[in-house]
């Protein structure tokens, strides 16, 4: 089990963090979980002590929003995203999670500067997109397996379609929860859930339903423009943070 002070000075607040995100407040802030670990351990082991903990807010999370969930747009992305893990299992040995940080992040930062510098076009909610959303799940499949960092690309394809509060929250939560579920099996075949990590997670784990239900009750009381506009804005944060994070290690920043 990791001891050292520093780690949970940093974990705690990003399972925090994680909980509201993933309760459907501050959008894509959840995200910053394993960058923010990753300053005091290894990403791969950041990576590992937060799935059964995502796992957990999961559970919590379909309850709360068991029946609100968008349909269209889970039968479009979610086979999208096994691909997209699939291709992180068979690729794990080739990809380094930098080159997936920096790219994320770029994307994430390109997508609200345009929705916020965009004029009229951020007004005109979009529909259901079949190739957009096949696209966007395969990437948020994808850079979740490497780092849990599949908001961003998941966000890209769903805020623009400005769905209501409760609907935009359970239908991340429906999608991250069987994204979630499903990367359990290559990451406990690549060694992810060793004595130390599950101790570690173990100490950390009675956070992540507290801070769920947080962001369940916040984002059912939050009027609909302030919540997007959280949603942008911590879409913005943790893509800075992806393309810091990503830079330092691919130039030597």
């Amino acid at each position: 089990m990791i001891t050292d002070p520093w780690f949970y000075a940093v974990a705690i607040p990003a399972i925090i963090l994680t909980g509201l995100a993933k309760g459907g407040f501050l959008g894509a802030a959840g995200g910053l979980a394993v960058p923010l670990m990753s300053l005091v351990i290894s990403p791969v082991q950041a990576a590992g002590i937060m799935l059964p903990i995502l796992n957990t807010m999961d559970l919590t999370g379909i309850i709360a929003y068991r029946r609100e969930f968008h349909r269209a747009n889970l039968a479009i992305l979610l086979p999208a995203a096994i691909a997209g893990i699939a291709i992180g299992w068979t690729t794990a040995a080739y990809v380094t999670e930098a080159h997936v940080r920096l790219i994320v992040g770029l994307v994430g930062l390109g997508f609200t500067l345009n929705y916020w510098f965009g004029g009229a076009t951020r007004d005109r909610p979009r529909t259901v997109n079949r190739a957009k959303g096949t696209f966007w799940g395969l990437i948020a499949g994808f850079t979740s397996f490497v780092s849990h960092t599949g908001a961003p690309p998941f966000n890209i394809y769903m805020l623009p379609q400005r769905l209501p509060n409760a609907v935009l929250a359970a239908t991340a939560v429906w999608f991250f929860t069987t994204v979630n579920l499903v990367k359990l099996v290559p990451y406990w075949a690549l060694g992810q859930f060793d004595a130390s990590n599950l101790k570690t997670t173990a100490v950390l784990l009675p956070l992540a339903p507290l801070a769920m239900m947080a962001g369940v009750w916040l984002t059912r009381r939050v009027p609909q423009e302030p919540f997007y506009r959280i949603a942008y804005a911590s879409l913005f944060v943790i893509s800075l943070k992806l393309v810091y994070d990503g830079a330092r290690t691919v130039f030597g920043l």
